[in-house]
Order: C-alpha cells, then sequence, then structure tokens
C-alpha cells in the first residue's frame, strides 16, 4: 500500500515539469498584469487577486489534461466531458466578479473590476492549455479596453457632459 502511494507521488505527469510550471506561471504574470492596473486604480480585486484566480483557471485546465490523458485508465467508469470543467471556472469566477460589483447612492460600482477578474480566468485557461497567443492578445487588448478606452470615456464625458462610466 505504502509503495502505491509513493508510486503515485513521483509518477510523471503528461506534460514535463517545465511546460506544467511555464503555463501557470504565464498564467500568474498575464493575469498580474490586469490586476496591476486595477492595482493602480486602487480597486478591492487588484494584484494578488487577479494573479490567483488566473493561477487557478490556468491549474483547473492542466488537471483537465491530466484527467483526459488518463481517461484509458478509468474504463467505462468515469465519463469525461472536459468543457464542464470550463464551466466550473466560468460560475466560480461569475460568483467573486459578482462580489464585486455594488450598487450604492444610484450608481453602479464594480463592473469593470468584475469583469476584468472574469476574463482572468479566461486569460489562466488559454494559458493553462498553452494557447500562449490568445493569452498574450486578450491581456493586451483588456489594457487598452481599460486604460485607453477609460480616457476617452473622460474627454467624451468633459465633452459633450453626462455620465461617463465611472468604474474603470
Amino acid at each position: 500500500m505504502l509503495q502505491s502511494l509513493l508510486e503515485d507521488i513521483v509518477s510523471e505527469p503528461t506534460l514535463h515539469w517545465q511546460v506544467i510550471l511555464g503555463r501557470l506561471a504565464g498564467a500568474v504574470v498575464f493575469c498580474g498584469v490586469i490586476g496591476l492596473e486595477r492595482e493602480s486604480r486602487a480597486r478591492p480585486a487588484g494584484l494578488r487577486t487577479h494573479m490567483l484566480v488566473g493561477l487557478a483557471a490556468a491549474l483547473y485546465c492542466l488537471i483537465m489534461v491530466e484527467m483526459i490523458a488518463d481517461a484509458g485508465t478509468y474504463g467505462n467508469r468515469v465519463s469525461m466531458d472536459p468543457l464542464r470543467i470550463l464551466s466550473a471556472v466560468t460560475s466560480g469566477v461569475a460568483f467573486l466578479a459578482a462580489g464585486m460589483i455594488v450598487f450604492s447612492q444610484g450608481k453602479v460600482h464594480g463592473l469593470t473590476t468584475g469583469a476584468s477578474l472574469w476574463l482572468t480566468a479566461a486569460v489562466g485557461v488559454s494559458a493553462g492549455l498553452g494557447m500562449w497567443l490568445v493569452a498574450a492578445m486578450s491581456t493586451t487588448l483588456a489594457l487598452i479596453i481599460i486604460r485607453l478606452i477609460k480616457i476617452a470615456e473622460q474627454v467624451a464625458k468633459r465633452r459633450f457632459g453626462g455620465d461617463a462610466a465611472d468604474d474603470a
């Protein structure tokens, strides 16, 4: 019994450990960039939160990759549906994101931060699955949307009056 446990602990994963570490670290870096922007705006979900959400999403994907690779060992006892992992990640992060949204004094606050958490999970999923270009492009577009569009909203507000979004 102890021998079986030791074999399980030291068994080789499907992916090389360097790839696993790279994907996890990549998720942390990409999601950290988005989190750093939120942190610089003093938002409740900042650097650490975004990094942890991205890391968790990447980890779930790596677990899914391993489960699919080991599917043959389960026989007919287990049914595999990799999309359920993505659904679980989305549902879990949606719960966190919803907690960021507050309605106060007739205004909604936290929508952009909630959306950035949801996006961070998708970036983490991309990194976890080794979709590096998708993760990088999404991170870049997120920063453009969060920073540059905010500037455009402020210019429009000054020029035309009215309420530009005040969450970003």
